[in-house]
C-alpha cells in the first residue's frame, strides 16, 4: 500500500523537489536554494570580489557537508552560477590562440592530476589481491597488539607513498568488513542481527569492535604519512610537482626534512596511543575472536588455487615495477598508471569491459569534483580575491613566510579539502613567483609549506583527507560504530604532535 505522504508532497513541484539534491536533508537543499538564489544579487549590488568570497565560502560548506551530500552536484551548482554571472569565463585565448585563463585552463594546467585520479587508482585497483594478502597476514600473524597498529600504519604509509592512499584506505576496509562478517556469522549463527548474539559473545563483539577501530584508524593515518611524501600520495602532490618542475625523486628529497620527522612522531605516537589507552584507543583482540579468525585464515590459505596463487605473483611484480617506474620517472605518473593497467589485467586474465570498468568507479566521481575546483579556481584567479591575503603574507620576513602558509593551509584544509586548498595556494604562489615578487628558492620553500599543511594538519577532520572520508562514508563505519565525533576525537592526538612537528621543520627545518 503506497503511503500519503501529505498534502505538500502532492502538489506537482514536489516530485521534482524529492529528486532535488536526493536523499540530502530538506534544510540543506534550502540552503543550497538560498546560495543560487542570493548570488546574482551580491554580483549586481557589491561586485565580483564580494560575490566570489561568498561563492568561495560557500562551496567550502559543500565540502564540509560532504556527509549530507557529495558536494559534486551543489558545488558543480555553484560553479556553474559563477560562469552564467560571469565571475570566471570557460576558457581565455591570447592572440595566438593559446588558454591563459578560465577553466579550461585550469583545467588543462592540471592535466596530470586528472590522469593520476583516472589511470593510477585504477591500475592500483587491480593489486587489491595483493594488499588484502599483506594486511590479513599481519592481522593474524602479530600477536602484540602495539606492534600490530605500529606495522598497520607503517604498511598503510609506505603503500600510500607509491600507490593510492584512497586505494589503501579501501583495502583496509576490506579486510576490517571481511574479518568483522567471519566473526560476525559465527557469534550470531549465521543470523545478521546484533540482538541475536548471544550474551555470552556480545562482549567479544563489542571488543572486536573497538580493536578494529583502533587498526583502521591508525592505517588511516599511515596512509596521511605515506601520502605526503610522494607525487603519488595525493592528489595535491602531483599538482604542486608539475607547478614546480619536481620529479618522483627530487619531490621526496625536498618533502624529506619535514615529512621524515613527521613520519617518526607519528609511528611514536600510535605506539603510545596503545601503551596509554588514551583516545579511545588500546583494545585488545579477544582469544576467541583470534582463534576464528585464524582458522577462517588457515582454510582460506588452502583453498588458495595455483591461479590465485599467481595472480598474486604478477600483481608482486607489478608492484615493483611500479616502484622503479616512478623512481627513475619512465614516463609521466598517469601513463605509468595506465602501464600497470596494461600488464596486470593482460597477464591475469582480466579482459573482460565489464570487470576492468569496476576499476575506475572509484576515482571518475572525484575526477569530476577536481573539475569543479578549477571552476571555483578560476573565479579565486579571475577575480583576485586571494591576491590581498598573498601580498600580506609575502609582506613577512622570509624566514616567516614558509610557516605561515603552513597553518593557513592547514587550518583550511580542516574544514574544507586539502585538495582544493592546495590548488589555490599553490597557484597564487606561483603568480607571486611569475611576477618576481619572490626568488626560486622562497617559492621552492612555499612550495614545501603548502604540500605539507595541507596533508599534515589536514587529519583533524574527516573533511579535509579524501580517505578519511572514504572510511567515515563506508560500509564499514556503522559496523564497528565509527561516527563523525569518534573520528575526530580518535584523530586528535594525531593531528597536534603531526601537527606541531610539520610547523616545527617546515619553519626552522627547512
Amino acid at each position: 500500500m503506497v503511503q500519503s505522504t501529505g498534502a505538500r508532497d502532492s502538489a506537482w513541484w514536489a516530485a521534482y523537489w524529492t529528486n532535488f539534491l536526493g536523499e540530502a536533508p530538506p534544510w540543506y537543499k534550502c540552503t543550497i536554494v538560498g546560495f543560487l538564489l542570493v548570488n546574482p544579487f551580491l554580483y549586481l549590488f557589491f561586485g565580483g570580489i564580494v560575490a566570489g568570497w561568498v561563492l568561495v565560502l560557500q562551496f567550502i560548506f559543500t565540502l564540509a557537508m560532504a556527509l549530507k551530500c557529495y558536494p559534486l552536484q551543489p558545488g558543480g551548482l555553484l560553479a556553474l552560477e559563477a560562469l552564467f554571472m560571469g565571475l570566471t569565463t570557460t576558457g581565455i585565448k591570447d592572440e595566438t590562440g593559446h588558454l591563459v585563463g578560465g577553466v579550461a585552463y585550469e583545467v588543462l594546467h592540471n592535466w596530470q592530476v586528472i590522469l593520476l585520479l583516472v589511470f593510477m587508482v585504477a591500475g592500483i585497483y587491480f593489486m587489491k589481491e595483493l594488499l588484502l594478502f599483506t594486511f590479513t597476514k599481519l592481522l593474524v600473524k602479530l600477536r602484540n597488539k602495539a606492534l600490530l597498529s605500529v606495522m598497520f600504519c607503517f604498511v598503510a604509509a609506505i603503500l600510500s607513498a607509491f600507490l593510492d592512499a584512497l586505494t589503501v584506505t579501501a583495502v583496509v576496509i576490506s579486510v576490517a568488513v571481511g574479518f568483522y562478517g567471519v566473526y560476525h556469522r559465527i557469534a550470531s549463527g549465521g543470523i545478521h542481527l546484533d540482538a541475536e548474539v548471544p550474551e555470552l559473545h556480545r562482549e567479544d563483539l563489542e571488543a572486536f569492535r573497538a580493536f578494529l577501530r583502533n587498526l583502521v584508524m591508525h592505517a588511516a593515518v599511515g596512509t596521511a604519512l605515506g601520502g605526503v611524501t610522494t607525487i603519488v600520495g595525493e592528489p595535491q602532490n602531483i599538482l604542486i610537482a608539475e607547478r614546480m618542475g619536481w620529479v618522483f625523486v627530487e619531490f621526496f628529497l625536498r618533502m624529506a626534512p619535514v615529512t621524515m620527522p613527521v613520519l617518526v612522531v607519528g609511528l611514536a605516537t600510535c605506539l603510545l596511543l596503545e601503551r596509554v589507552k588514551w583516545f579511545g584507543y588500546g583494545a585488545e583482540i579477544p582469544p576467541t575472536v583470534l582463534a576464528v579468525l585464524q582458522e577462517y585464515d588457515l582454510a582460506e590459505s588452502a583453498k588458495r588455487t595455483r591461479q590465485e596463487n599467481a595472480r598474486l605473483v604478477v600483481q608482486g611484480i607489478a608492484a615493483v615495477f611500479l616502484v622503479f617506474a616512478l623512481g627513475f620517472h619512465v614516463a609521466e605518473v598517469g601513463l605509468i598508471g595506465l602501464s600497470i593497467i596494461v600488464l596486470q589485467t593482460a597477464f591475469n586474465g582480466i579482459v573482460e569491459e565489464h570487470r576492468i570498468g569496476h576499476a575506475f568507479e572509484e576515482a571518475l566521481p572525484f575526477t569530476a569534483l577536481l573539475c569543479v575546483f578549477f571552476a571555483i579556481v578560476a573565479v579565486i584567479s579571475d577575480q583576485g580575491l586571494f591576491q590581498p591575503v598573498i601580498d600580506y603574507v609575502l609582506t613577512l620576513p622570509a624566514s616567516q613566510q614558509p610557516g605561515v602558509f603552513y597553518i593557513a593551509n592547514g587550518v583550511l584544509s580542516m574544514i574544507s579539502d586539502n585538495v582544493f586548498v592546495a590548488t589555490v595556494y599553490i597557484g597564487e604562489v606561483e603568480r607571486a613567483f611569475n611576477a618576481g615578487v619572490i626568488n626560486r628558492e622562497q617559492f621552492d620553500l612555499l612550495a614545501v609549506a603548502i604540500n605539507t599543511g595541507t596533508n599534515i594538519p589536514s587529519v583533524a577532520t574527516p573533511n579535509g583527507q579524501a580517505a578519511f572520508l572514504f572510511l567515515l562514508t563506508s560500509s564499514l563505519a556503522p559496523l564497528i560504530r565509527l561516527s563523525y565525533g569518534r573520528m575526530v576525537i580518535m584523530a586528535l592526538p594525531y593531528t597536534f604532535t603531526m601537527g606541531i612537528t610539520g610547523w616545527i621543520f617546515v619553519t626552522w627545518g627547512l
